[in-house]
């Protein structure tokens, strides 16, 4: 697997071309306010890639000078397909599958949390790095900083727990039942189900290693499908 480590020029394209304003990216706009990006030449030739390219990584720059960087993005190729990473200033903030849209994924990210969103590799060099290096067998944990903002009440216990509890660790497995008692309310076990279901960041929070009290896998976010190649790669067959 390789890490991608250059927003592609369909991205560059898309945030840089001078579209009339009611056209323009929700998540782009607001870095257009920049005073820096203010002297930016008009660009005269929208398909030039290598300049779209120096624009962006103006553009990535200043916004990070200016404190205006609040969610950075990248897309990795791994063995369950592509995923898109994102973090904010505090680590981490989501891991989305491919059948996930990645469209609708920052769309959601500039409504929950921020407009201001960048393809912006360099912050998620380190997650990218271990990914790589988890789907490659050489890693068993991952140690980057997680921001699990978009998980609140229970099912953010439910993560948090899946963050320490031992006997999750790779290549074990625990029912939605363990997880709910170790996560202290035995008896809620359907919201430990829907804690899964929806976690923002999957593979990094191993909810993947959550599975039904009979053996079988369950569902997961990236599909049913992707829970069983990771379990695999992890040693674990239903």
């Amino acid at each position: 697997m390789s890490a991608s480590t250059a927003p592609s020029a369909h991205h560059a394209a898309r945030e840089f071309t001078p579209l009339p304003a009611q056209h323009e990216p929700r998540h782009l706009s607001p870095l257009t306010a920049l005073p820096a990006l203010t002297a930016l030449p008009t660009l005269t030739t929208p398909d030039d890639d290598a300049h779209l390219r120096d624009l962006h990584t103006r553009l990535v720059r200043e916004a990070e000078e200016h404190g205006q960087l609040d969610v950075a993005y990248r897309t990795v190729s791994s063995a369950v397909g592509d995923l898109l990473l994102a973090a904010t200033p505090a680590g981490v903030v989501r891991v989305a599958f491919a059948q996930e849209d990645f469209d609708v994924v920052l769309t959601e990210l500039a409504a929950r949390l921020s407009p201001r969103v960048l393809a912006a590799p360099r912050r998620l060099d380190a997650a990218a790095r271990q990914l790589e290096e988890y789907f490659a067998g050489s890693r068993r944990r991952f140690d980057v900083p997680i921001d699990l903002t978009l998980a609140a009440g229970f099912r953010r216990q439910v993560l948090q727990t899946l963050q320490t509890l031992p006997t999750i660790a790779y290549g074990r497995t625990a029912s939605y039942a363990e997880v709910a008692r170790a996560a202290g309310s035995e008896r809620a076990v359907r919201a430990v189900g829907s804690a899964c279901a929806t976690n923002p960041v999957p593979v990094l929070v191993p909810c993947h290693r959550v599975v039904r009290s009979d053996g079988t896998f369950g569902g997961y976010r990236g599909g049913v499908e992707a829970k069983r190649l990771l379990l695999g790669l992890e040693g674990v067959t239903a």
